[in-house]
């Protein structure tokens, strides 16, 4: 008896713990939405006159609120952004730029310094296994030989694009319109770092040049250059 139970009792202990890490996702995710509905309220707030007064506080919250927003895959993050710029124009560039430098940056780390033996289990909890045997891959491979083993397995045509100018690649990635179907700026971010392929020296200095240009713009040229 105790051997035709124990089978029971491992699928519903399975099926517990997929069900717990699925709500928790889920809350997760209407956790963002209920943060994007937030901070779009405050950013509306920009346009009163009560919201003038106490204008510093507010900024702050919102640039907050942003970095954070963005770091978080299939976030929007880029929108967000620009409606700051647009409603602000070239006073909130400067801190525009450091919330998406910081945004970018929390998801690289984030992703870098992810504890692949408890993210292998849960892709494989939730039947992603591509991606499991893919951070397999990455976990049993040392550091110094992953970037070879990807130069060996990719097309050629490939390989100068995801291994010799993987950095600018990154670069235009986080840029490219429509990213949010491969994650927005966020997601990338923190692929980057999952793949362990990237230097954070290196990655940081990516950022701060991939995400300089519409800040700088509308820095000096005004917000009438996102119309």
């Amino acid at each position: 008896m105790v051997d035709e139970a124990h089978p029971v009792n491992s699928k519903a202990h399975q099926f517990v713990r997929i069900a717990v890490k699925l709500s928790i996702i889920l809350v997760l995710v209407y956790a963002a939405k209920l943060g994007i509905d937030l901070l779009m309220a405050k950013i509306m707030l920009f346009e009163t006159d009560a919201a003038a007064r106490a204008m510093t506080g507010l900024i702050i919250t919102v640039m907050v609120g942003y970095a954070i927003l963005l770091a978080i895959p299939f976030i929007p993050g880029v929108e967000i952004g620009i409606a700051i710029l647009v409603l602000e124009g070239a006073d909130a560039a400067p801190m525009v730029y450091l919330a998406t430098v910081a945004g970018m940056l929390l998801a690289f780390l984030i992703g870098q310094y992810a504890p692949l033996d408890r993210l292998i289990p849960l892709c494989h909890d939730l039947r992603l296994l591509r991606i499991a045997k893919l951070l397999e891959r990455i976990e049993l491979t040392p550091r110094k030989d992953r970037l070879n083993a990807m130069h060996d397995k990719l097309p050629k045509w490939l390989v100068p694009i995801l291994c010799d100018y993987r950095y600018v690649t990154l670069g235009l990635a986080i840029n490219m319109p429509g990213n949010i179907a491969l994650g927005g700026g966020g997601g990338i971010m923190m692929a980057g770092g999952i793949s362990r392929l990237f230097q954070t020296r290196f990655a940081i200095l990516t950022i701060l040049l991939a995400t300089l240009p519409i800040p700088l713009s509308v820095w000096l040229l005004g917000a009438d250059v996102l119309q």
